[in-house]
């Protein structure tokens, strides 16, 4: 089964082919299909983004198109950056002014719980569509730690681990990560089409 992940975030197509290796999924990007086509994310909602972008893309290929929208919701900040998280500090993607923009919004702030959602959407060339969403709680830290994972990583705190995830191994942030538990759910939905 073919599957086009609709991203040019390599960090994601990354985590997503690695979670999807040991499924009979020939995972395709974006840029192996030639495709260079910029969705804009307008939706208010994780899910109402992905949708957005799997159905763009899936019309484009007509594959089965995988997209997924996720980001940092903080509690304190009245659940933002949100939707807005890979543009938090004003340039899509700079990922050190966004994070240093959370800091500064962070600071004398005692409840630094945060979670990061993964919204995923599966468009299906005959119209279909299949969202789910999965969840990774952690703690605001105080300062960036750690070089791997992308993103809000350097600052997402793990209690359990007592380290950021971006401290922590790519196979261990794979295992317990939001976009792990959605592409979970994802594989068992793909799973019941299959059966």
């Amino acid at each position: 089964m073919k599957i086009v992940v609709a991203t040019k975030n390599q960090g994601k197509l990354k985590e997503i082919k690695a979670i999807l290796s040991d499924e009979k999924y020939e995972i395709l990007s974006m840029s192996d299909l030639g495709i260079d086509v910029e969705v804009e994310e307008n939706a208010n909602s994780f899910t109402g983004n992905a949708t957005k972008k799997a159905v763009e893309i899936m019309k484009i290929c007509n594959e089965i198109t995988l997209a997924d929208d996720s980001g940092l919701v903080v509690e304190a900040l009245n659940g933002a950056p949100g939707v807005y998280s890979a543009r938090y500090a004003g340039e899509h993607g700079d990922d050190l002014q966004n994070n240093l923009l959370l800091l500064k919004n962070m600071e004398n702030i005692e409840n630094r719980k945060a979670k990061f959602v993964c919204a995923m959407s599966l468009a299906f060339p005959d119209g279909k569509t299949i969202n789910v969403e999965g969840e990774f709680h952690g703690l605001i830290d105080y300062e960036m730690k750690g070089t791997g994972g992308f993103g809000y990583d350097v600052l997402f705190y793990l209690p359990e681990y007592g380290m950021t995830s971006a401290e922590i191994s790519a196979e261990e942030k794979n295992k317990i990560s939001h976009r792990s538990k959605a592409l979970r759910l994802i594989k068992e939905k793909l799973q019941n089409i299959k059966d």
